[in-house]
């Protein structure tokens, strides 16, 4: 008969809590009591059993999807995202979404974003101060957030693009400040000083702004822009049929927030394990020096840069912004030793399975010669998720590391600012370092 492995006793709101609040204790600690797999009971959502073996994981991500539903498994995201998100989707609608979104991401469109990037990531740079501490998290952010609005949108600097970025900041913001919104249970709405009253008023006028610009990008037709937008209102299902304004919307918004705090997230954490790592940086340098010189980074250049990709990959082992991804059971299943029942979430957990000692020999140690002495398994190392629901900005955001990373660490000289330990923090969904990392730039 289906049964659930075993986990912790305590109370669901209890459970909770610790999710929370300390979501790498709580992991370690179920693992190291329960195993490779264990059941978490949380707050307005279904059990949820735990994977981090990688051939459960395998199993997990080779299922039919009609038969282990991510978008089920996403519903905390709805009120945030909308329904037409292709995180949310399953089935003929989330391939047919995935369908028009993907020629987005692929081929030569990343060699147009490539010289967005660079040209952001620059200006961002030249505006860092010499001598003091400032929260490098927050300048990847600013960068991160104008790259999505210009490649995405395709919006230029003025009123437009300023109005928009602020309400993203304020409602990003919000979200990360307040954890405990991704609860189901608390997302209701007590009255106008509400953490959730005030997030659909923001997300109210954020709408308001994303549909403008949906608006104006419609009536000027293609016009030669190739922002992602443009490219998005002229494709068609199927059935020849565009997009709707809220499927856009919704896409949009998706990009937005999934594309933004994420990248910018992993950018802290690299500059962060870069800056730990002496013989790392001077590695680094090197290979800068040697592919790039004098001059800036350019889209021929990355291939080349196989140790500033090895950096990365391994910062993203240690420090996955989601410590999780995750999928619906929509009948019973087997999945490794346990037969589990409909209803339930079956989680593959990027964090636990990163450090398994079997596969990564000496797993918190940072290491990217790793990455150069071997490739790992997609069900081994896998922070865009897995199977058909790895993420279609994955291309995209290891693109734009690259050239973040390169410019800076050709350009200036960092350094981690004295008497702060970084520790992990939860902002919404994602784990981030503390105190936005702080950094000084020296002088040249």
């Amino acid at each position: 008969m289906p049964s659930l492995p075993p986990g912790p006793k305590a109370p669901r709101i209890l459970q909770t809590i610790q999710w929370v609040r300390k979501p790498i204790p709580f992991m370690q600690e179920c693992m190291q009591r329960y195993g490779d797999c264990f059941t978490v009971h949380w707050l307005g959502g279904p059990p949820v059993v735990f994977f981090s073996d990688p051939e459960a994981i395998k199993q997990i991500f080779a299922s039919n999807p009609e038969q282990l539903q991510a978008g089920k498994a996403n519903f905390i995201l709805k009120p945030t995202l909308g329904e037409n998100s292709v995180l949310l989707l399953d089935g003929a609608r989330h391939k047919r979404e995935r369908k028009l979104l993907m020629p987005s991401f692929q081929g030569d469109r990343m060699r147009v974003y490539g010289e967005v990037m660079r040209e952001i990531a620059d200006r961002a740079i030249d505006t860092w101060p010499t001598g003091r501490s400032f929260p490098i998290h927050e300048q990847m952010q600013s960068i991160t957030l104008d790259v999505i609005l210009r490649t995405v949108f395709g919006m230029e600097e003025g009123p437009h693009l300023g109005e928009l970025r602020q309400c993203l900041i304020d409602f990003v913001t919000l979200t990360t400040a307040n954890p405990y919104l991704m609860i189901p249970l608390l997302q209701i709405d007590l009255g106008p000083l509400t953490p959730w009253r005030r997030l659909k008023q923001m997300s109210q006028k954020v709408d308001e702004l994303l549909y403008a610009q949906i608006a104006r990008r419609r009536a000027a037709e293609r016009n030669g822009h190739d922002d992602i937008l443009a490219m998005l209102i002229e494709a068609r299902h199927e059935d020849g049929q565009p997009m709707s304004d809220v499927e856009l919307r919704d896409e949009m918004m998706t990009m937005l927030l999934a594309g933004h705090e994420t990248t910018a997230t992993s950018l802290a954490w690299t500059f962060h394990r870069i800056l730990q790592h002496p013989e790392v940086k001077e590695k680094l340098a090197a290979e800068l020096k040697r592919v790039i010189g004098s001059g800036p980074v350019m889209p021929q250049h990355l291939v080349e840069l196989e140790y500033l990709d090895a950096t990365i990959k391994e910062t993203m082992r240690l420090n996955p912004i989601l410590p999780l991804v995750a999928r619906r059971l929509e009948e019973p299943t087997r999945i490794g030793k346990c037969d589990l029942p409909a209803g339930i979430a079956v989680s593959p957990c990027i964090y636990l399975a990163h450090r398994r000692p079997e596969v990564w020999p000496d797993p918190e140690r940072f290491d990217p010669d790793r990455f150069l002495a071997k490739r790992p398994g997609p069900n081994e190392f896998f922070p865009f998720g897995g199977g058909v629901r790895h993420c279609l900005g994955a291309a995209f955001a290891m693109y734009e590391m690259k050239i973040v990373l390169a410019q800076a660490l050709s350009r200036v000289s960092l350094r981690s600012a004295p008497g702060h330990t970084v520790r992990v923090v939860r902002r919404s969904i994602t784990f981030a370092p503390s105190g936005g990392m702080p950094v000084i730039r020296e002088a040249a």
